[in-house]
């Protein structure tokens, strides 16, 4: 998944990532703290603070989810319908499980030295490239697969920031945390809504989830510390 930074942040830390507004970065985990990422810029890795950034979110980017799940949302689909998800086996890297029709082929989404991503000899810097190439030209060796977008994933899906953090009193409830970016997959139901946060989906009422991802962006007063509830200030750069 890519970000665009809002504002521009220096690392105060050995393991943080510095960026400069506008800066494009590839997040490759969302999961290990609730308010810093894991990214990527120009070879460098390190951690990021999410309010600095704007998340792109893509209907085919499924998050941490297993081979199995994957298996299941795809094999009723067409030939050429597919997900990326974030590696099992693997933290911090990608596969992409893709339908073949009689079945689900998975791939895993390499990278060499320099950060480059691919699946065979094609090079790309970034995962969105790699899978609009993929659009046009055959993943498969053996056969012709194309990627393609099911309807309901073509359709682009809303999102929200999450005002307030919600904890679930049930299974099937969604936990975000304030601040998080949240998909609207199902808001028919005056009594709750369906949404995916960090590539899990659940319910959730809806007066939970205030506020849209296209409402006016605040200038952040501080940063999180790292696996800390509370607050670290910070100066934030133009």
């Amino acid at each position: 998944m890519e970000a665009v930074a809002q504002f521009t942040f220096r690392a105060t830390e050995n393991d943080e990532l510095s960026f400069t507004k506008g800066d494009v970065l590839k997040i490759t985990n969302m999961e290990d703290d609730p308010n810093w990422y894991t990214a990527e810029l120009d070879s460098r890795k390190g951690f990021v603070p999410k309010n600095y950034i704007n998340l792109r979110p893509h209907a085919w980017f499924a998050g941490r989810v297993s081979r199995g799940v994957a298996e299941g949302r795809l094999r009723p689909r067409e030939c050429g319908a597919f997900l990326v998800r974030e590696s099992e086996s693997a933290p911090g890297e990608f596969s992409m499980s893709v339908s073949y029709g009689d079945h689900v082929q998975h791939f895993k989404v390499l990278q060499d030295r320099c950060g480059q991503y691919y699946v065979w000899d094609e090079l790309f810097s970034s995962l969105n490239e790699l899978v609009v190439f993929y659009h046009t030209n055959s993943i498969a060796k053996e056969r012709t697969v194309l990627l393609r977008d099911p309807e309901h994933f073509a359709r682009r899906p809303h999102h929200a920031h999450a005002l307030f953090d919600f904890s679930p009193h049930h299974p099937s409830q969604l936990h975000f945390l304030r601040g998080d970016l949240v998909d609207l997959l199902d808001c028919s139901d005056p009594q709750r809504w369906k949404g995916r946060c960090h590539g899990r989906v659940g319910y959730f009422p809806p007066e939970r989830e205030l506020g849209r991802a296209l409402c006016a962006l605040q200038r952040p007063s501080g940063l999180i510390k790292r696996g800390v509830v509370g607050w670290r200030l910070a100066d934030v750069g133009h």
